[in-house]
């Protein structure tokens, strides 16, 4: 697999001086730019042809990167194809058989399609479809409220598509708190995105000229007229067809394939990266995990992708970014800071609305353990929380950093300042007063 992970670890390992063979049955580069990460934000920056046309050229402008020539140069032996092992330490890829020492299985994962009676019918859209759109559609059913669909929901109504979201749970974006999602919900819906929660989709039928979809929400049941609906519903690891049981791989069609904490497989000369075997389902998390992987292969290391700190943002307007533990997770363990984006001079500039930073601190201690931050550019800004909780760094330590004036990144100083009014009790107060006028 040529995604990100497979891409790191081919350069990686091969810029290490390892002989490197890199199998790929489609295009290099994988969802993230092809169908992910770098189309899905052209279109949410950017008259839909000229719009497209512009994703296009990004696309195009950055594949060198992940392009076979620029892996050969590198030392990389490339093979496109269809890739499957042929026993436990072979791989069988057009008409040539690959002996290793060790292999990484990183063939990524793609979009799940809900079993829904009709939906096949209606050629849905997907991520790895809706970027060949030739034509803006009028009509829009987005099913599904994780990133992928609000972040593109939000695009298509800004682009003039009268959007329809829809989702079986009783809110929008499921990973992320509760408030968060309150505020994208109402961007969205400012937007123009009409969104539905707790709705059970009943069925769908193509008609030609139009498609239909029925379903059951608060109000009772409905049918709307849509020109195309798109799927972000969940995500499958692609396991099947690579000759996994004949390499003595444990595997499922859900988790996909089974590794231990140092991402080996069940054959010990085999390990996995990405989302074929990882949770968090990131380009940048599957980059962490081809680290992982190159370590622990080329030189015997123990390093564990448990213990990773992987933060996530969704780039909806505004955007919502976190890392580390939330406040549910951890419970009566911790403390908790808030203070909105507006109390940055920046932020009330941009005109922020509802915007905030929520740090959450280990009980009695400045220790960051997690945080999340709703704002505009907040997946730029997470990293500093990131850090600090990768790291144990206290927020006494950030506040103590200086930030550059006048910018939003100013909110992590803000929530500092505001843990240090915490530590500013009435005795301690009383206490500094009398030494001031002592010292006077």
């Amino acid at each position: 697999g040529a995604g990100p992970a497979g891409l790191v670890c081919a350069a990686g390992a091969a810029g290490l001086g390892a002989r490197v063979a890199l199998v790929e049955r489609h295009l290099m580069g994988g969802d993230c730019l092809n169908v992910g990460c770098v189309p899905s934000k052209g279109l949410i920056r950017a008259d839909f042809a000229r719009v497209m046309e512009r994703m296009y050229r990004i696309r195009a402008e950055l594949s060198h990167h992940d392009s076979p020539g620029r892996f050969s140069g590198l030392g990389v032996d490339v093979f496109l194809g269809e890739g499957r092992f042929a026993g436990p330490r072979a791989v069988a890829v057009a008409g040539k058989t690959l002996r290793f020492r060790h292999a990484v299985i990183a063939t990524g994962a793609r979009a799940a399609l809900p079993a829904i009676p009709g939906l096949a019918d209606c050629q849905p859209l997907t991520n790895e479809t809706v970027f060949g759109l030739a034509e803006l559609p009028a009509r829009l059913a987005v099913i599904g409220s994780g990133p992928i669909g609000c972040e593109l929901g939000q695009a298509f109504a800004r682009l003039g598509s009268r959007v329809t979201l829809l989702e079986k749970a009783n809110r929008i974006m499921g990973r992320d708190e509760a408030k968060a999602a309150e505020t994208v919900s109402r961007s969205l819906a400012r937007d123009g995105v009409r969104i539905v929660t707790g709705a059970t989709i009943l069925g769908a039928a193509n008609h030609g000229g139009h498609k239909t979809l029925a379903f059951r929400g608060p109000d009772g049941a409905e049918t709307i007229e849509v020109d195309a609906i798109l799927v972000t519903a969940g995500r499958a690891p692609n396991v099947e067809g690579l000759g996994l049981d004949v390499a003595g791989i444990r595997y499922d069609t859900q988790g996909g394939v089974a590794v231990d904490a140092h991402l080996r497989t069940s054959n010990p000369m085999v390990f996995a990266a990405g989302d074929v075997c990882f949770p968090y389902k990131f380009t940048h998390a599957a980059d962490a995990c081809a680290r992982i992987v190159i370590a622990n292969a080329l030189f015997k290391g123990r390093q564990r992708a448990d213990r990773l700190v992987v933060p996530w943002a969704t780039y909806t307007q505004p955007e919502v970014a976190h890392v580390g533990l939330s406040e549910a997770e951890a419970g009566d363990d911790v403390d908790v800071i808030e203070v909105p984006t507006a109390a940055t001079d920046r932020g009330r500039l941009d005109g922020d609305d509802g915007g905030y930073a929520r740090v959450y601190l280990k009980k009695g201690t400045d220790r960051v353990v997690g945080a999340t931050l709703v704002a505009d550019h907040a997946g730029d800004m997470i990293g500093e929380m990131a850090l600090a909780v990768t790291h144990r760094i206290g927020l006494k330590k950030v506040g103590s950093t200086i930030h550059p004036y006048p910018t939003t990144g100013e909110i992590w100083k803000k929530v500092a300042d505001a843990y240090s009014r915490t530590r500013l009790t009435p005795t301690v107060h009383k206490w500094m007063t009398r030494w001031l006028a002592w010292t006077r």
